[in-house]
């Protein structure tokens, strides 16, 4: 192969790599276009379904649960853990808090003893989630055990707590100012979906301009030199699975609310989802970086090709199969990316040690 045949090869690989490293770096772009190419193919495919008011509009209604959550995993992500225990803990704070609304409130209650009701309900339901993510954290911070670990275990014991304690049974019939919180709109954008985004710009802000979330990124980029910096670490990582908790809390607010309902089954599928998600955003699974802008993005993408396949008449299976097949690929091939940028390196070394 001549030279410029070679250089053309390797900019053309390049610029696979460069698709496909969707959310890293400065490649928010990239997620961007993507997006774009999956709206304009499923106009095209669909155009009287697809591009209308009522479509768009129900895709807001399903983004926030999954979108809290993601954030509810993000965080540890960027600190070089992981929280396998989201979707369980929102499932026992949903619980608590329907418990507390169908079994304590009395029936009659209105007006203001109503409200506080539902503000008690919501506030046991949130103490509980701090205690949670205090005990996940301390666990991971103090006693060193790795976060996998931690959390698997959290979440078969909570999985297994809702379980007992409800008997299996689905908790339902919630007041209707709480079920206006998912179902409701404000010029046609339902209220669920703004308070997504303001916390994931809450969440955007803090780890950016706060000094708890330099401090996350810097034990997810090392924790050792962390450690040496002078960085309290086992605080900074307790902080790190309560904020997962609680962003729990807001998604079992907004689960409960948009079903009208409570369980310790719901929304099982949605953890290797939220993984999903935030690696196709450019957040590294190895901790250190990553942006919840692209994370959004990343959100919009799956729920985009959801609906449109949905649309299209194929099954939730199909788009299982295609998400966990998105995952592989983005992975494999930020892998081979970072291996061939580490090429230059090593053959530089390799050069020095020779000389």
């Amino acid at each position: 192969m001549s030279q410029s045949s070679q250089e053309r090869a390797t900019a053309q690989a390049n610029g696979v790599m460069q698709l496909f490293q969707l959310g890293g770096g400065n490649n928010l772009a990239g997620l961007m276009g993507f997006w774009a190419v999956l709206f304009v193919f499923f106009a095209l495919m669909l155009p009287e379904a697809f591009s209308r008011p009522g479509t768009y509009q129900a895709m807001m209604f399903q983004i926030p649960e999954l979108g809290l959550l993601s954030l509810a995993m993000a965080i540890p992500l960027i600190s070089g853990g992981l929280n396998l225990a989201i979707i369980a803990t929102a499932n026992q704070l949903a619980l608590l808090m329907g418990w507390i609304l169908t079994t304590q409130m009395p029936v009659d209650a209105a007006g203001a003893e109503l409200a506080l009701w539902i503000a008690g309900a919501l506030t046991s339901g949130l103490l509980l989630a701090v205690l949670i993510g205090t005990m996940t954290g301390a666990m991971v911070a103090v006693l060193g055990v790795h976060p996998i670990l931690v959390t698997l275990g959290t979440m078969t014991l909570i999985n297994g707590m809702s379980i007992y304690l409800g008997r299996g049974t689905t908790i339902s019939g919630f007041p209707e100012p709480l079920l206006a919180l998912s179902n409701g709109t404000v010029l046609g954008i339902p209220w669920s979906f703004l308070m997504f985004l303001v916390l994931a710009l809450s969440v955007h802000l803090l780890l950016t301009r706060m000094p708890l979330g330099i401090r996350i990124h810097m034990i997810g980029s090392n924790l050792e030199a962390t450690r040496y910096s002078g960085v309290d670490h086992r605080w900074v990582l307790i902080s790190v699975y309560v904020l997962s908790s609680v962003l729990c809390w807001f998604a079992a607010v907004v689960m409960m609310s948009r079903f009208n309902s409570a369980g310790a089954d719901f929304a099982q599928s949605y953890l290797l989802i939220t993984i999903l998600a935030a690696i196709l955003g450019g957040i590294d699974p190895y901790g250190g970086f990553g942006r919840i802008a692209g994370l959004v993005v990343a959100l919009a993408i799956l729920q985009t090709i959801s609906s449109g396949f949905n649309l299209m008449g194929l099954s939730a299976q199909m788009t299982l199969v295609f998400w966990g097949g998105t995952l592989i690929l983005v992975m494999a091939v930020k892998r081979i990316a970072a291996a061939r940028r580490a090429r230059p390196r090593v053959a530089a070394a390799k050069q020095e040690n020779t000389a």
